[in-house]
């Protein structure tokens, strides 16, 4: 019953053109929400939400693991707070849910996404960039090459020494 007046409130919300946007897009309606709430998770700082869209449709249109650590998060702690760092056999974890381990979209939602993370699945940002990372003030910081990115992690990694927290 719950679930019913779930769907249709997200039908009220998202509009009636719900699964003819997601089409034109490519997606189902459970695809769009999956892929919507990935962005959900990911985006701390609100503005970014159609570029953090845009990385990981061009990851998807070149077959290349979205790698969101929320994909990781969620089979551990079922959508509450991890509260400590990711393990390295949590990344290296196959399941339904680690797109680490997975190419395309984990086999379902991770989070309720809000009608601004559906909008940025529909309407994602031009941005040629593959990547991001943390910069340290709740947003990201993106790149469009391996190089740039390693770049910007190791930038990320100097934050975190210089707070203690490595």
């Amino acid at each position: 019953m719950w679930l019913t007046r779930m769907v249709q409130r997200l039908r009220a919300k998202a509009g009636p053109d719900l699964t003819a946007r997601a089409q034109a897009r490519g997606l189902s309606v459970h695809q769009l929400l999956t892929l919507a709430s990935i962005i959900e998770r990911e985006a701390v700082d609100r503005g970014e939400l159609r570029t953090i869209s845009a990385v990981f449709w061009n990851r998807l249109k070149i077959n290349m693991p979205l790698q969101a650590d929320p994909t990781i998060i969620y089979p551990v702690t079922k959508g509450k707070p991890l509260g400590r760092r990711i393990l390295k056999s949590e990344r290296a974890a196959k399941n339904d849910y680690n797109t680490y381990q997975m190419t395309g979209l984990p086999i379902g939602p991770i989070a309720n996404p809000g009608r601004p993370a559906i909008e940025a699945v529909l309407h994602p940002a031009k941005t040629k960039a593959l990547y991001f990372v943390a910069d340290g003030t709740g947003g990201h910081v993106f790149a469009e090459t391996l190089a740039e990115q390693n770049a910007n992690v190791a930038k990320w990694f100097a934050i975190r020494r210089q707070r203690g927290e490595m």
